[in-house]
């Protein structure tokens, strides 16, 4: 069987889209026709799209000169703050990066704290904010 072909062929009659829609019988669905509704994602494809965001958070924070020389729990606090926040909600926390790049790492845990994230998020932005005042 020619793969290619009856991959394009699938393309052509379900479409490709990136992002979840409802389809013609009410089911979610992404990429050529999965099923999210029924079907869902397997473990691997799972593990494949963490794998993928965790690359896209990592490259984001590289972008920050201080990043590189924080510890590893202050690293891992600020990518699991920044994959739940996204790209432009993390960089809000402006007081919090010149904390950061200034080595006052009580402050930028104060200003984790005291934020609407915080209450949003409970005891996930407790944890991370002692990860980043402790290093």
């Amino acid at each position: 069987m020619n793969r290619d072909h009856l991959e394009s062929m699938l393309i052509r009659h379900e479409g490709m889209r990136n992002l979840p829609y409802v389809d013609s019988v009410g089911k979610i669905t992404i990429g050529v026709g999965r099923n999210l509704t029924d079907d869902g994602l397997s473990q691997a494809e799972i593990g494949m799209l963490l794998d993928n965001d965790l690359d896209a958070v990592i490259r984001d924070l590289q972008s920050f000169d201080w990043f590189i020389g924080l510890s590893d729990a202050r690293q891992q606090a600020l990518c699991d703050m920044r994959f739940n926040l996204g790209h432009e909600g993390f960089r809000q926390f402006r007081k919090m990066s010149h904390a950061i790049a200034v080595n006052d790492f009580a402050t930028a845990a104060s200003e984790m704290r005291n934020s609407q994230w915080a209450h949003q998020v409970g005891a996930r932005a407790t944890e991370l904010a002692q990860m980043m005042e402790q290093g």
